[in-house]
């Protein structure tokens, strides 16, 4: 009796500690798995992230699943409240996110290259060499920026399919366009400002581009969501530097919500990751960040989050190989690396910021 009492024992011990539902990553290391325990025990997972809850439900879920006791404390931010957030939380040495995952490729760097943890993920050779930088930070998705329009209001033939054909549009039509075209406030949004300055690096006339979008006068908006919802409504009547992801997204339901992709070029932003030095639940931020770079999480992202996938070995055409199909020489990654960091200096980001109000402001 005592001896099916300490089986029973054993076997409860190790039902609740995860071990027996928590299976190793398939063709992960064997020492992988005491990451896998380490986590486990660690019970949670703090993620301070910039991609809104309903867009990361699925992949939550997906881990959860996953790994069977370890509860995902998702905390979903603009990338502006992420950045100061977390660099006073890393000041004040309090608790703070264990793993970061923000769309403002630039700041995200700044943090990294501060507080971040060295880690070679078993999954690093699936990732393209531009999207990793010092195995600290990490791309994690493939998302072109794309123009977006009101389908009632804007003939098809009048839908630009470039940024020099955006600014003509505007520009030759400025009562129809006046107050009617948004884009990222680039003072208040992190994301914003650095899709701006990678326009001024592919565009050799940007400002001269910038003053004819603006020649209705420009609406700003920190967020995507906003945008979206003032140009299906007609409040505005064309959107561009949009997260070709949410609009595809918002799309799918919105018969109003038209979307554009440039043919000149296509920035490429790759929302960046890394672990936090000080993380206090290191073993299940590891976990957490293998999830979200293997085929089964990337696989979330492209055909339930509809966000792009880094990986070309995803089933769809919601990847690296199907987004080149559709766009071609046009896509341009904006790389992990340390030319993010240029215009973070604050005497250039304030002159860059002097230069695009005097261009905006007509």
């Amino acid at each position: 009796m005592n001896k099916k009492i300490n089986i029973l024992s054993v076997m409860m011990a190790a039902l609740f500690s995860g071990s027996v539902l928590a299976e190793l990553p398939q063709g992960y290391p064997a020492e992988y798995q005491k990451v896998v325990d380490a986590g486990i025990k660690e019970g949670k997972v703090i993620i301070y992230s910039t991609t809104d809850t309903k867009a990361a439900g699925p992949l939550i879920k997906g881990f959860e699943a996953q790994y069977p006791g370890i509860k995902v404390e998702y905390n979903d931010m603009n990338s502006t409240e992420l950045y100061n957030r977390y660099l006073s939380e890393q000041a004040s040495g309090g608790g703070s996110g264990d793993v970061i995952w923000s769309s403002s490729m630039d700041t995200a760097l700044k943090l990294a290259k501060d507080y971040a943890e060295e880690y070679i993920s078993p999954e690093l050779d699936k990732l393209p060499k531009w999207a990793v930088w010092q195995q600290k930070a990490y791309g994690t998705t493939y998302e072109p920026v794309v123009f977006i329009y009101n389908k009632r209001l804007i003939p098809q033939e009048d839908v630009p399919d470039s940024h020099a054909a955006l600014a003509k549009l505007v520009a030759s039509q400025t009562d129809k366009f006046k107050n009617k075209v948004t884009t990222y406030d680039i003072e208040k949004s992190g994301v914003g400002f650095m899709l701006a300055v990678e326009d001024s690096k592919h565009d050799k006339n940007y400002f001269k581009t910038l003053s004819d979008i603006a020649k209705g006068r420009l609406t700003v908006q920190s967020s995507t969501g906003t945008m979206m919802e003032r140009v299906s409504s007609g409040e505005n009547l064309v959107g561009y530097n949009i997260l070709g992801s949410y609009a595809e997204a918002r799309a799918k339901g919105d018969n109003s919500l038209g979307i554009a992709w440039p043919k000149d070029y296509a920035l490429v932003l790759s929302r960046v990751s890394f672990i936090s030095a000080q993380a206090e639940h290191s073993n299940a931020a590891k976990l957490w960040f293998d999830y979200l770079l293997s085929e089964k999480g990337q696989s979330i992202l492209a055909n339930q989050s509809d966000i792009p996938s880094l990986r070309n070995d995803i089933e769809g055409k919601n990847d690296v190989e199907g987004m080149t199909k559709l766009l071609g020489d046009a896509l341009k990654p904006i790389p992990v690396d340390e030319t993010l960091l240029e215009y973070l200096e604050p005497k250039k980001r304030l002159e860059f910021i002097k230069q695009w109000r005097a261009a905006a402001a007509k």
